[in-house]
């Protein structure tokens, strides 16, 4: 990383949003035109973009930039774009496994009810997480982020993302073990 930008992310780093809105307007229109190379579609690769910067500002604080500044960018839009294909893949997978399992089944009420009242007690035990812990979660179970990944995002240790999957693998736990004793 050169002295510039090194400038620049110390500035960055300090709150400077103005900095930072120079360095997005910089690189957004060259970072979407390689992001749709991966995503194939013109809104999502500019919603990747988006949310890369999102994440660097909300994390400007902790992030450690090794490399230079336009590498870090293109790596972080590279990663992000192979894990919009994977939860797309996922998606797809999903849909099709729903297809040919549950769409000639006859779903009845009493499932339909069972199933609200489980999806309201993991959303409970979700939001009853610390936030730190909630976020980790999600990004391993919900966007199918691998522990090293997490970490490398949120700029943290593998272990610490262990930890935190743990605690909250073991707040889930008993908040559905209340919920099976219930039913």
């Amino acid at each position: 990383m050169n002295l510039d930008e090194k400038k620049i992310l110390s500035r960055i780093k300090q709150g400077d949003i103005k900095q930072f809105e120079n360095l997005f307007k910089e690189y957004y229109e060259m970072l979407c035109h390689f992001a749709i190379k991966y995503v194939k579609n013109i809104e999502q690769s500019e919603e990747v973009v988006q949310d890369t910067f999102y994440n660097i500002w909300k994390n400007r604080a902790t992030l450690n930039i090794k490399t230079s500044l336009k590498s870090y960018l293109f790596t972080a839009i590279r990663n992000n774009c192979l894990q919009v294909l994977r939860t797309r893949s996922l998606d797809i997978k999903y849909e099709n496994y729903y297809k040919s399992h549950y769409e000639n089944s006859s779903i009845t009420p009493s499932d339909e009810l069972n199933a609200k009242e489980l999806s309201d007690v993991i959303n409970k035990a979700l939001n009853s997480l610390p936030e730190r812990c909630r976020e980790i979660f999600k990004m391993s179970r919900y966007d199918g982020l691998k522990y090293h990944e997490i970490a490398e995002k949120l700029s943290i240790s593998i272990k610490t993302v262990e930890a935190n999957m743990g605690k909250a693998l073991k707040h889930f736990r008993s908040h559905l073990k209340d919920y099976a004793e219930a039913v």
